[in-house]
């Protein structure tokens, strides 16, 4: 069986991507170019699914923004 997860990547100032599955908490992972990040959080998810064998299945991802907040 094959699903879908969402993911975020995003670089720091080092030039390291970041990736994430934001339906999976706490399942990251990084990569020193974008294709090696997603292969990484492949595997990342892979095995937070076997730590936690029950991912709601009525979990939908719906999207993601870019906001702008004003600071002090």
């Amino acid at each position: 069986m094959k699903r879908h997860f969402p993911v975020i990547i995003e670089q720091d100032k080092e030039g390291v991507f970041i990736v994430e599955c934001p339906v999976l908490q706490g399942c990251r992972s990084y990569g020193h170019t974008v294709d090696e990040a997603v292969e990484n959080i492949r595997e990342a998810i892979a095995a937070c699914l076997d730590e936690e064998q029950s991912v709601p299945l009525e979990t939908r991802f719906v999207g993601i923004r870019d906001l702008e907040v004003a600071l002090p």
